[in-house]
């Protein structure tokens, strides 16, 4: 779980204008997903090493379950890559460095793409986000955890509440998550269809 941290609308506008994002109220037809789209295509299209996905968090938290109910979407959808973190095998901090390892002697030289959820301002509620640079998880519930990938998608699943951030977490929709869930895995999809089918890699019994 991130932190995404909204502290005043100058603040808000400045990071969203540093990102690529897409707020899960618009349409999906629409010119900023296919924008975000074609923005995630290029870069999977522009590495040559292998790309995993890995998505964080666990089910025991509403919330914090936006990362394996992704991971479970895109093996579903039956995505030509790796993907790490589903509702049956949740990569979380008390696995995640176990993970890590096991990506790394598995694959050779892995382009991780790191998942997970955030907290945030209550405006930016459902919006989704694509970065470079690694994923940072447990930030929001001052967990120190490793840095993951070097690119990552992250979405803000309910408002920070600076005293009780697992509470945040705990009393976020269900309805949310999922919207959010549905909105990320057509994203992932979409980008993968675009892409020239020689970049894609076959994936044997690799899913977790």
């Amino acid at each position: 779980m991130l932190m995404w941290p909204f502290d005043s609308k100058k603040k808000t506008n400045e990071m969203a204008g540093r990102s690529c994002y897409f707020s899960v109220k618009e349409t999906t037809e629409g010119t900023e997903f296919n924008d975000f789209v074609n923005n995630l295509k290029e870069v999977l299209c522009n590495t040559t090493r292998e790309i995993v996905f890995l998505c964080v968090g666990t089910d025991r938290s509403t919330g914090d379950s936006l990362g394996p109910i992704v991971g479970t979407m895109l093996i579903e959808n039956n995505l030509p890559y790796p993907v790490y973190g589903t509702l049956e095998k949740p990569v979380h901090a008390l696995n995640i460095k176990k993970i890590l390892k096991e990506i790394n002697q598995t694959h050779n030289d892995p382009f991780i793409l790191g998942i997970d959820a955030c907290l945030g301002d209550e405006r930016q509620i459902g919006f989704i986000f694509f970065k470079e640079g690694s994923l940072i998880p447990g930030i929001a519930v001052n967990k120190k955890l490793p840095h993951v990938g070097e690119y990552h998608m992250k979405a803000v699943v309910n408002y920070l509440d600076a005293l009780s951030p697992a509470q945040s977490l705990n009393n976020t929709r269900l309805f949310t998550v999922m919207t959010i869930a549905e909105v990320m895995t057509k994203m992932i999809t979409t980008a993968v269809e675009r892409e020239a089918p020689s970049s894609k890699r076959p994936v044997e019994n690799l899913r977790r």
